[in-house]
């Protein structure tokens, strides 16, 4: 492609401001004719206003036409200079603008692509962007070569006459993607509008709502409902140790523990046939300790309304003889805690409905396996009836990334997580709180598992989890330490616009992406159940 291809049926040289007079590695300086050129003008019904910057040009060059956007404007300040302006002898007056190449089209190509090594050379002509080169650049803006069909608009380009934004599917989630914002900047309805373009382009989807806020937002007869502890159920015995810690937010190792041994009683109680909890207090140590070894990998099964009462049974220590067990009140005292605990999230009905084997209602696990292995269909999962707790939350989501991470012959599918700071780390410890969804971020893309996740804080999500996101929008975070979090993923220029986004603007980085671009969302038409009520 030449460059009076993109300026075919117009005069080019009504585009001209100057010639590359300094190039350097990162960037070039261009010296402009006259400072006349760089007036607002009008050309074909096309409004060019190159006196500023963040504008495109494109560079006449030997190895083809370069693509740059200006990032610096400056003319040298003396007297002279104000001489010349003020008596209209603008010809006189030489401007400067810095230009970052951020694309190159050889004679070959049919669209930019990133400039890797290649540069401008001195005294190469450079000409303001004209609509052609915009919209070759809109279809250039996708690093993937990926043939699939783009996406509905989700948002409108703030900086180019609001042109609709379409991506490609990969472009957004082939590296996941991560949507973070302060409270009332807009993070909600951008998630809310992807996810509703990506349920027209027919992509499965599973969405785990732990507030309910979307519960009215899907009416697709293809987008399966379950409501956890109400039509959806899960046995006891599917859960681990560690999600069992989770559930409960044990914070210490002496806690863990003493919920591992109430539990490992209450299966015994369950072989056996028993309905109450085991005392052990009064029992010989040897016999009693012979008779729990013979529970089995396969008596996973407990009665879980029986926890609080065991965790109290587990108050005990060895008799002097050390034959027999005992009640020990200081033991009893530590555990009191754990087990308020326990007893406040079994408080909740629909917690302790969830954990049966009402074979009348759907079973969690099933779902999931039907999901995963049935084409275009989706799944949204209700959590807030179980509970507004952070624990519930996360146990879910640990529960389904390493069951799905376990099953072979997935078909792909994007995993949305809304608010996922609240399961990725504990509010009693610093370590990681779940392992199971930093795996399916490590992991995951080579099963066909793409995370969508949503934040109003970067600085709370694991380091280890933000380092797997290849992908972007970032709306208004007002703290430093917040921005310091996500820098890593924006250039100079972008990290100090984020303070500066209104609601509903956004900056959408990405390593399928040419360059970081900034948005403005569309809000879809969807219900949406996250309303701040009124003082």
């Amino acid at each position: 492609m030449t460059i009076d291809s993109l300026y075919d049926k117009m005069d080019k040289n009504n585009y001209y401001i100057g010639r590359i007079s300094q190039v350097y590695r990162d960037n070039s300086i261009a010296q402009v004719e006259n400072l006349s050129l760089l007036s607002h003008r009008k050309i074909y019904r096309e409004s060019l206003i190159p006196n500023t910057i963040n504008y495109l040009v494109v560079v006449d060059s030997v190895r083809g036409i370069f693509l740059g956007e200006v990032f610096q404007t400056k003319v040298a300040s003396s007297d002279k200079l104000h001489d010349s302006i003020n008596y209209g002898k603008i010809e006189t007056v030489f401007p400067e603008i810095n230009i970052d190449i951020i694309g190159v089209m050889t004679h070959h190509d049919k669209k930019f692509r990133l400039p890797e090594f290649m540069t401008v050379g001195v005294s190469e002509k450079v000409y303001l962007a004209n609509r052609v080169v915009l919209q070759k650049y809109l279809e250039s803006i996708e690093t993937t070569n990926s043939p699939e069909e783009k996406m509905q608009s989700f948002a409108t380009y703030l900086d180019m006459n609001e042109e609709e934004v379409t991506l490609k599917p990969s472009t957004l989630f082939d590296h996941h993607l991560f949507v973070v914002g302060a409270t009332n900047s807009g993070k909600s309805t951008s998630a809310l509008s992807i996810l509703d373009k990506v349920i027209i382009a027919n992509k499965k989807t599973l969405i785990i709502d732990p507030t309910g806020e979307y519960k009215d937002s899907f009416p697709e007869q293809k987008v399966k409902k379950l409501n956890l502890g109400i039509d959806t159920t899960i046995s006891p015995g599917k859960l681990s140790m560690q999600q069992w810690s989770m559930l409960f937010e044990t914070n210490s190792n002496t806690q863990s523990a003493v919920l591992a041994e109430a539990i490992h009683s209450l299966r015994y109680q369950q072989k056996r046939g028993q309905s109450s909890c085991l005392v052990k207090a009064g029992q010989n140590i040897a016999q009693l300790q012979q008779q729990l070894a013979t529970v089995s990998k396969t008596d996973t099964d407990f009665d879980i309304s029986l926890l609080p009462e065991q965790i109290a049974a587990e108050s005990i220590s060895e008799s002097r003889r050390g034959d027999i067990y005992e009640y020990d009140s200081f033991r009893a005292n530590t555990n009191s805690y754990l087990v308020q605990k326990v007893t406040y999230q079994l408080g909740n009905t629909n917690f302790l409905n969830f954990f049966n084997h009402n074979l009348q209602l759907m079973n969690l696990l099933d779902e999931i396996n039907s999901f995963i292995h049935t084409p275009d269909v989706c799944l949204y999962i209700n959590a807030s009836t179980l509970g507004a707790s952070e624990g519930i939350g996360g146990m879910i989501t640990d529960l389904i990334c390493n069951y799905v991470l376990s099953q072979s012959n997935i078909i792909p599918f994007i995993f949305f997580i809304d608010e996922v700071h609240r399961y990725t780390k504990s509010q009693y410890s610093e370590e990681e709180f779940h392992k199971g969804l930093t795996l399916v971020a490590r992991e995951g893309r080579k099963k066909g598992i793409f995370l969508f996740l949503t934040s109003q804080n970067p600085q709370d999500v694991s380091p280890v989890l933000l380092g797997q996101i290849g992908t972007m929008l970032i709306h208004r975070l007002t703290h430093n330490d917040e921005i310091r979090a996500i820098k890593n993923h924006l250039d100079e220029y972008a990290v100090k616009q984020v303070k500066k986004l209104n609601q509903g603007e956004s900056i959408l980085t990405s390593i399928n992406l040419m360059q970081n671009i900034f948005l403005h969302i569309t809000k879809c038409n969807r219900k949406q159940d996250n309303d701040t009520p009124m003082l």
